[in-house]
């Protein structure tokens, strides 16, 4: 009876330490991406990529007022797994837009919004580990209307 009773305890670490070997993950990672957008003589936009960068980390929580609704002009960068399934989004707000604040001759702060015809954008975000593609995509006045602009396939992380 102790033998059996021993074997059961002796197994059981056992077994606990093999799950904990196997539910040890992967450290979080991030991945910084940067692009030049650009908008051409039709007023379409290209995206061009320019480079990427992993690392290990892990984003702070962000603000949930504009990550879940963009406007038109805004970009949404979404994370697709193999099989194109859609894991992650988020919004960024229009690169080829900017705000730029002056000063006055009364002293007091203007501000004015300024649209580009090119700009430079990075992208820092939370990789999830199934993450394999990136698209990033222009929101138009149609919800259900969303123009791709680029892919980035992420298959050599």
């Amino acid at each position: 009876m102790i033998l059996i009773a021993v074997s059961t305890i002796a197994c059981a670490s056992k077994q606990n330490a093999i799950l904990n070997v196997n539910n040890t993950s992967f450290p979080p990672r991030l991945i910084f991406l940067n692009y030049v957008i650009k908008k051409n003589s039709d007023d379409t936009k290209t995206v061009q990529f320019v480079n990427k960068i992993v690392t290990e980390g892990k984003l702070k929580k962000q603000s949930e007022e504009y990550i879940k609704t963009g406007a038109p002009g805004d970009l949404k960068c979404i994370q697709l797994d193999k099989n194109g399934n859609k894991l992650h989004y988020t919004i960024i707000k229009n690169p080829l837009i900017k705000s730029i604040e002056y000063l006055n001759d009364d002293k007091s702060f203007g501000r004015k919004i300024e649209e580009l015809n090119r700009a430079p954008f990075s992208l820092r975000l939370q990789i999830d580990p199934r993450t394999k593609s990136i698209i990033i995509t222009e929101i138009s006045l149609s919800e259900k209307e969303e123009h791709t602009l680029i892919t980035t396939n992420l298959d050599s992380i």
